[in-house]
């Protein structure tokens, strides 16, 4: 999938003189670390051991032995479709459907794939709908019935054409979450919502309610018909999981489960053997071998579960997909689990350095991943990775730095962490500058401060880290407190007066005025630090003793990133685009690379060059403002950090880990 994009091209050959040429881009691969958040499974009947797997953004996985996956296919261009339901044609393996629904707003759709899920086209008339759940009858596989926001569609013609079968602009039937056809009726179908399960007997012409024995108001999230006898029928709802044995006529609620802060995503039927079922909760996988009269939790309760996947030919093959810890699996029917995500990288990455000492040394942060996540180390420029969390406290992790000497620092969610060894601790005390006297001179005050160490639990700055960077000897940590400052690795944090300098035009009573302002990111080189608050910028030329406020570029009102280069100038990036200043920030020079909304800028000093990236491109931008020229790269992925790692290149995903340069490099040009 090559993206040298013809707009783009034609802009940079427009506006710039191209001053070298370079080999042809190539999409770079994803290296890890794997896992993250998985969706749903669907098997091919035509080769059971091929299975799909759907994501949170609108990418679909293979693999042929559930254990290594590769990336398949993306079924929109959008990258916030939940791909929540797989179902491949049972009369037909190479057609498969797919369900989704958007995760920042309604929307979503069902897409068909001819091709066995390589490439998909939105059905037309479902575009736009919230697709929560999609079944295919088994009496008749030319009938489909998918569960929306709106309410209950049915479609006659595999799926091609649907209409809505449930009362249009009901109070009661919308929101359906889920849905089940009897085995033997294709016009019997059960639909579950958000508030209590549905029935139609002559395929939605009428409707009843079948809640008898459900606590009021409950959401069902998922309903599961026996197929030896149909009139059995379970379902899940944030109540608890509750049986009926007469077809939804009576429920009775199932033991055995705890309720509290629990939901049941999914239920799953043994497909070789009826009295097993299984319960996929916000809390851990449940199971029954007794058709729901006793429950067995089977994981540690901290396991959030989308979908299960049971090997029709062997039911001691077991797969859950889960939120962050990806796929697990399991070959004794859910006794034990161990992780198989080769290949599924679904990552938030948050921060990424490379270590200055041992070049193949990478370590990366992730978000949302307790204690499936914290932060990852790959010892050869990203072809294995390893976990180190312990110490983090399940803390998000939002930025890394390392010192030359190796000394590694994780901002976090709360507070700076040390890696100590192959564990984190807390890095340091919070000093702060406290008030002592106020003296008055005329209609002016003066104040003096006395300076102390502030207890704070475990000894750690509380509020979020969200940038961190080394120079001179000194640590600097941008937070939502404010910027704070230690030297050497004391770790006694000091937060930054932001009093002006000589010739600044800062604000004197910053300190006494905003001593909760939050900072966004800090760079440092030698004496230099840089720092911003959003709407402005803070430069110090002495290590922190003393502040200029330089004014934002021209147009500018917000600065997202900060970088300073070899030679002290200044970067910012933001939504409109990259800008330089050779003199301290008295001045901003625009950079006219093709690239505006800038994701990420750093300093890469292998690179010798400012790498720029844009929420808007695939492109990564290394600029050089001494010899006036900037390289691109066309990863293929949007991206927002870059590092450089045993002579290749090495980039941060927001959604999809870590992806790694193949051998081609890339076109220089001037600005």
């Amino acid at each position: 999938m090559k993206r040298i994009f013809p707009a783009i091209t034609a802009m940079i050959l427009g506006l710039f003189s191209l001053s070298g040429t370079g080999a042809a881009a190539q999409q770079w691969q994803s290296v890890g670390p794997y896992g993250g958040d998985a969706r749903s499974f669907a098997y091919s009947p035509a080769v059971p051991s091929r299975v799909l797997l759907g994501t949170t953004n609108s990418w679909v996985y293979e693999s042929y032995d559930a254990r290594r996956w590769t990336r398949l296919s993306k079924i929109s261009n959008s990258d916030s479709l939940v791909v929540d339901h797989i179902v491949f044609d049972a009369s037909n393996p190479r057609r498969v459907l797919v369900g989704a629904w958007r995760l920042d707003q309604p929307g979503g759709g069902i897409f068909l794939s001819e091709d066995a899920g390589h490439r998909w086209t939105p059905v037309v008339g479902m575009r736009g709908q919230s697709v929560r759940a999609l079944a295919q009858a088994r009496s008749n596989p030319r009938v489909w019935i998918a569960g929306t926001l709106t309410g209950v569609y049915r479609s006659e013609d595999d799926g091609l054409h649907w209409s809505l079968i449930s009362p249009l602009g009901s109070s009661e039937i919308h929101e359906v979450e889920s849905v089940a056809i009897d085995p033997e009726h294709a016009m019997i179908v059960y639909a579950g919502t958000w508030h209590l399960p549905w029935k139609t007997l002559d395929g939605g012409r009428t409707w009843q309610s079948i809640k008898r024995g459900l606590i009021v108001d409950s959401d069902v999230f998922s309903m599961v018909i026996d197929p030896r006898a149909p009139d059995t029928v379970y379902a899940s709802a944030c109540s608890g999981i509750y049986k009926s044995l007469d077809g939804g006529a009576n429920f009775r609620k199932i033991q055995g489960i705890p309720t509290a802060a629990r939901r049941t995503r999914v239920l799953m039927q043994d497909p070789n053997d009826p009295n097993i079922v299984y319960a996929g909760t916000t809390e851990g996988l449940y199971r029954t071998v007794d058709a729901g009269e006793k429950w067995a939790l089977m994981t540690p309760n901290d396991i959030i579960v989308n979908d299960i996947y049971v090997d029709p030919k062997n039911s001691q093959h077991i797969l859950m997909a889960t939120d962050r810890s990806g796929v697990l699996e399991s070959g004794d029917g859910s006794v034990s689990f161990h992780d198989d995500n080769q290949g599924f990288s679904e990552r938030q990455v948050s921060a990424m350095v490379a270590g200055p000492a041992s070049p193949g040394d990478i370590y990366v942060g992730v978000l949302n991943g307790k204690r499936f996540g914290g932060v990852f180390i790959s010892k050869d420029g990203g072809h294995g990775w390893g976990q180190l969390n312990l110490g983090l406290n399940d803390n998000d992790v939002l930025s890394l730095a390392m010192s030359p000497g190796g000394v590694l620092l994780a901002g976090a969610s709360h507070g700076v962490y040390r890696l100590s060894g192959a564990q984190w601790q807390s890095a340091g005390d919070r000093v702060r500058k406290i008030p002592r006297k106020i003296r008055h001179v005329g209609k002016k005050h003066r104040v003096t401060y006395t300076t102390m160490t502030v207890d704070v639990p475990d000894g750690k700055i509380e509020d979020a880290v969200h940038a961190v960077a080394f120079a001179g000897g000194k640590w600097y940590a941008a937070t939502a407190d404010g910027l704070y400052s230690s030297s050497g690795n004391t770790f006694l944090w000091r937060r930054a007066a932001l009093q002006p300098g000589p010739g600044g035009n800062g604000r004197s009573s910053f300190w006494v005025k905003q001593s909760a302002v939050p900072f966004y990111d800090v760079a440092a080189r030698g004496s230099s630090v840089f720092a911003n608050a959003q709407t402005a910028l803070y430069f110090s030329s002495d290590q922190a003793k003393t502040w200029q406020s330089p004014a934002l570029p021209i147009r500018w009102h917000h600065v997202r990133y900060l970088a300073v280069d070899a030679n002290g100038n200044l970067w910012v990036g933001g939504r409109l685009g990259v800008a330089f200043s050779d003199n301290q920030g008295q001045t901003w020079q625009p950079v006219h690379v093709p690239i505006n909304d800038i994701s990420g800028l750093r300093y890469d000093p292998q690179l010798q060059r400012v790498v720029a990236t844009s929420y808007d491109s695939d492109l990564v931008f290394g600029i050089d403002a001494t010899a006036r020229h900037w390289n691109y790269w066309d990863p293929g992925w949007r991206t927002h950090i870059v590092a450089s790692s045993n002579g290749r290149l090495l980039a941060a995903t927001l959604l999809h880990g870590v992806v790694a340069e193949q051998p081609a490099r890339m076109a220089a040009a001037s600005f």
